[in-house]
């Protein structure tokens, strides 16, 4: 499993979801989304319709036809439409991630202190059968928007 940590410096979670929701959407993927709050899953959504060059279709898992949606909202990870990547936007990873193939959690920088701490307790984690730890890696956002991978 890989696990990517994106530190949200400069773009608000309803801004940097549609950004990474199309790249996992052209790459074929399904996707979940998980916010606790359902206001800003809302807002999520709305941003997903109106994403800038083409609309990302998605909805609720409580609503009808989850299993058909590409981008399924819901507050716990659920991944009715075979999701194997989940964007974690409220940054709290809670047992999400042993769900899926791959997880994108974003946090703030109210949420630094507690991101370090899980990356640190991931990083030394072995699966009850002995495997080896999540891959893991951090992606922090540039002044112009951009994101890099590193420490």
């Amino acid at each position: 499993m890989r696990i990517d940590f994106y530190q949200l410096s400069r773009d608000p979670v309803v801004e940097v979801v549609p950004m990474l929701a199309r790249k996992a959407v052209a790459s074929g993927a399904r996707l979940a989304v998980v916010h606790a709050d359902a206001a800003v899953r809302a807002q999520i959504s709305e941003a997903l319709w109106a994403a800038d060059g083409a609309f990302l279709a998605n909805g609720e898992a409580e609503a009808g036809h989850a299993a058909r949606q590409p981008i399924l909202l819901s507050a716990d990870g659920a991944r009715d439409n075979g999701a194997s990547i989940a964007i974690v936007a409220d940054g709290d990873i809670c047992d999400t991630a042993d769900r899926f193939d791959r997880v994108l959690l974003l946090f703030g920088p109210e949420s630094t202190d507690a991101a370090r701490d899980l990356w640190r307790r991931l990083s030394s984690a072995e699966d009850a059968d002995g495997t080896s730890a999540p891959d893991l890696h951090i992606f922090k956002q540039r002044p112009d928007g951009a994101w890099r991978e590193g420490r």
